[in-house]
């Protein structure tokens, strides 16, 4: 069973948000299951998720899947999905003829109707479904490797990219296959609850965070949590709870139960960087939020817990691109 994190105590009290998971005829087990999980293993660590399943199916009728077993239990497309659900639309078993089956076409069909403005992800070829539904004209999207000429030919107006993990245009999310799916629930969980519930959810999975190459505005606190050991997780969890804060490594060193040599060369073992530079990253990123919402170099600074602008800078050119004046220009 899985053990709250901490991050579960500062999840909000709201509604919870639909997750409509939307099965394809001979859908891929781990294209919804992977991203089901994610969302799932949220859910019970105290985010406001409901994970729901719907398929063009006739009713009481299993769905085929990729490895011959039939999922019952799904329910039919809804009517009206509420205005903040979540649509993610899984992949399908074999080549790019399942969007043309008359379950594909169905679901392109419901999603024409009701996926324009919506929150909308694909997993592998779901992007196909949704091109089919004129979902991707206009937005930068990508599709598993063997697909993507498919996918060009589905999309004329669309920008199609080879070598993503995941693409976000606009909030139309598309991925590569499989596991990539799992890499994009991840992203959506962090951008829709909070990245330290997106890294808790990672550890439970016992998956490997990837940042995409196409999506810069990854938290840093998803980066360096990719490993087992738990005294370096506390330690990283002090530093996130307050990042703002002056942390001696003496105090760090006493919070994970170890000695400050021991700490230093755990810490970069596992996280694959120094303590300063993991905390510098953390001190950047509020920095960050601070420009984008229209505060001063100075200011941002400060909020970052940094003495002045210059030493903001410095740990700019050092951890993030351009200049944070140029981040808040390009912000605002």
């Amino acid at each position: 069973m899985a053990v709250l994190p901490a991050s579960a105590a500062s999840m909000p009290s709201s509604p919870a948000t639909d997750v409509w998971f939307v099965l394809p005829p001979g859908v891929v087990l781990l294209d919804f299951a992977g991203a089901a999980e994610a969302f799932r293993i949220a859910a019970d660590f105290g985010a406001g998720f409901r994970p729901r399943v719907t398929a063009a199916i006739e009713p009481g009728q299993p769905v085929p899947t990729s490895l011959g077993l039939g999922l019952v239990g799904v329910e039919p497309p809804p009517e009206a999905p509420d205005a903040d659900a979540l649509l993610i639309v899984c992949g399908a078993a074999g080549d790019a003829g399942a969007s043309d089956s008359r379950g594909g076409r169905a679901i392109a069909r419901w999603l024409r109707r009701v996926g324009p403005g919506r929150r909308l992800a694909c997993i592998c070829s779901g992007a196909l479904m949704a091109a089919r539904a004129g979902l991707l004209d206009g937005r930068r999207c990508t599709t598993h490797h063997t697909l993507i000429d498919a996918l060009r030919q589905a999309a004329p107006h669309a920008e199609v990219l080879d070598s993503r993990v995941f693409v976000e245009d606009g909030g139309v999310y598309t991925s590569a296959g499989i596991t990539a799916g799992i890499d994009l629930a991840l992203h959506l969980i962090a951008e829709m609850a909070s990245p330290r519930l997106s890294a808790d959810v990672a550890r439970e999975m016992v998956v490997y965070l990837r940042r995409a190459p196409d999506d810069p505005a990854l938290s840093p606190w998803l980066q360096g949590r990719n490993h087992l050991d738990m005294r370096v997780h506390r330690v990283q969890d002090a530093l996130a709870r307050a990042p703002q804060r002056d942390w001696p490594l003496e105090r760090l060193a006493e919070l994970g139960h170890m000695s400050v040599r021991t700490l230093t060369r755990r810490f970069r073992d596992a996280a694959g960087m120094s303590v300063h530079d993991y905390h510098a990253r953390l001190r950047v990123a509020l920095a960050r939020q601070a420009l984008a919402a229209g505060d001063s170099v100075e200011a941002a600074a400060a909020q970052a817990g940094l003495a002045s602008a210059r030493q903001l800078r410095r740990l700019w050119a050092v951890h993030a691109e351009a200049t944070p004046g140029l981040h808040r220009r390009r912000s605002a």
